[in-house]
C-alpha cells in the first residue's frame, strides 16, 4: 500500500508548477537575472508581470518563452542602457556598451521594435505602461482582465 501512495505523492509535487508574479522589481546585477530566467524556463513557470519590471528584470522577455509570460492591467516595463557596478567607478554612473549590446542580443523582435520606436537605449529610463503599446510586446494574462 505505501507504494501507490508515495507514487501518487511525487506526481503531484512534481506535476505542480508555481508562477512567478513580479510585483516590484527595480533590477540589478545582469548576470543574476540571467541565471534566475534560465532555472524558470527550465522549471516551466508561468511569470506574471502585475507591477513594475524594470532595468535587467526586463532579460525575462529574452530568456523564458514568451508563451510563458504575461502582464496584467498594473504592469510597468523600464529600459535604459547598461551600466557599470558604481563600486567599481567611484560612484559615478558609467554606460557600458557591450553590457548594452549584450541586453539588446536578449531581447526578442517586439521589444527590440518599442526600444526603437522610443528613440533607443539611452541613460534615461523608458517605461511603457498597460495598454496597445505594452500589447505589442507581451500578452495580456487572460484570467487577470
Amino acid at each position: 500500500m505505501r507504494c501507490p501512495v508515495l507514487i501518487l505523492s511525487l506526481f503531484v509535487a512534481t506535476s505542480a508548477h508555481a508562477d512567478l508574479r513580479i510585483t516590484r522589481d527595480h533590477g540589478g546585477y545582469v548576470e543574476q537575472y540571467k541565471e534566475k530566467y534560465q532555472r524558470i524556463r527550465k522549471s516551466g513557470e508561468r511569470v506574471i508581470i502585475d507591477g513594475i519590471c524594470n532595468s535587467a528584470c526586463t532579460l525575462v522577455f529574452g530568456i523564458v518563452p514568451m508563451n510563458k509570460v504575461c502582464v496584467t492591467p498594473r504592469a510597468s516595463l523600464g529600459f535604459h542602457q547598461a551600466y557599470y557596478d558604481k563600486a567599481f567607478t567611484f560612484g559615478m554612473k558609467v554606460t557600458s556598451h557591450e553590457g548594452t549590446s549584450d541586453l539588446m542580443s536578449y531581447y526578442p523582435k517586439p521589444v527590440k521594435e518599442w526600444i526603437s520606436r522610443n528613440g533607443g537605449l539611452t541613460t534615461d529610463m523608458k517605461k511603457v505602461k498597460n495598454g496597445n503599446e505594452l500589447w505589442k510586446i507581451v500578452d495580456p494574462c487572460p484570467d487577470e482582465f
